[in-house]
């Protein structure tokens, strides 16, 4: 099932997260591929713009970006985030393989927002290959990878 309505995800401290990892997110938007068994490729985004009046522009562009995968051939599904106290948000997208993704990042609406925001703010991804997928997990190992360094600025 899929949903706009915003979710919490909350930090744990038991993991180490602080208050300010609190992450509001819309729904996980199922895809074509949804009830694909695996392996997946899994992909992080994290964007913190330079300033928050951006913010409006970003989100609309975002919720177009999470329809849009939705529609396409190869995608298990998205979901969009925020991080309201780091002032950053992102997206956490699961992929039947590298050429799906690859489709959705040559999209002309995907390519035209890259474009107006890329030196707006910072951009940090990082994709991975899982045998199975569970978003909290993801959420945390895409973190946790960006903060090693193990991600990349793309169009940086």
């Amino acid at each position: 099932m899929s949903s706009s309505a915003p979710c919490l995800s909350l930090p744990s401290a038991a993991l180490g997260d602080s208050i300010s990892d609190l992450r509001v997110r819309t729904g996980w938007r199922r895809g074509p591929a949804a009830d694909s068994a695996g392996p997946f490729l899994l992909s992080y985004t994290e964007f913190t713009p330079d300033t928050l009046s951006d913010l409006p522009g970003i989100y609309r562009a975002a919720q177009r970006l999470r329809r849009e995968i939705a529609e396409l051939e190869g995608a298990v599904g998205v979901t969009v985030y925020w991080q309201l106290l780091r002032g950053r948000g992102g997206s956490v997208s699961a992929w039947a393989d590298e050429s799906a993704l690859r489709r959705f990042v040559s999209l002309p609406f995907h390519t035209e927002t890259m474009r107006a925001y890329r030196t707006r703010g910072s951009l940090r991804a990082l994709e991975w290959s899982a045998d199975s997928f569970e978003l909290g997990a993801a959420f945390r190992d895409g973190q946790r990878g960006l903060d090693e360094g193990r991600g990349r600025s793309p169009g940086g």
